[in-house]
């Protein structure tokens, strides 16, 4: 776990509402619709998928799915032009199937109270990996909560 400043990335997502029990059916399907627009206009990858949650209410998840991208770009639809948010960041790597990622959480919350700084209202996760190709002990997801001020 650590403290890094994150330099702002633009992206390309959509965001929607769901519970998190059908997160696993929601987000390949999302991620699917914004990489073929990307391969359709020519739009490269410039790191790895996100997900980044507005809110955390398990039975309507406020979530934004994406990629981001080298330069800002024209969405479509819903797909929409948007950022990954620069500045002071906490963050801290899971590795391990989904199920597990609570207890990463709970940790790096820990940190950031031990650390006397304030998170935003929102917090994002990064795909090392993906479950599609990857044993589910090795998943790795890089957790970002931004920090105020």
């Amino acid at each position: 776990m650590e403290i890094l400043r994150k330099k702002e990335q633009p992206a390309l997502s959509i965001r929607y509402r769901t519970a998190a029990a059908k997160l696993p059916e929601t987000m390949g399907p999302v991620f699917g619709q914004i990489a073929a627009y990307m391969a359709r206009k020519g739009i490269p990858f410039a790191g790895p998928p996100f997900a980044m949650y507005h809110n955390m209410d398990m039975e309507d998840l406020d979530v934004e799915i994406g990629f981001p991208v080298g330069k800002a770009e024209p969405g479509e639809g819903r797909i929409k032009s948007g950022r990954l948010p620069g500045g002071p960041t906490a963050t801290a790597k899971h590795t391990g199937p989904y199920t597990t990622i609570e207890t990463t959480y709970n940790t790096l919350m820990a940190f950031v109270a031990e650390k006397g700084v304030t998170p935003e209202s929102f917090m994002y996760e990064e795909y090392l990996n993906s479950p599609e190709d990857t044993p589910v002990e090795k998943l790795e997801t890089n957790i970002y909560f931004p920090l105020k001020g």
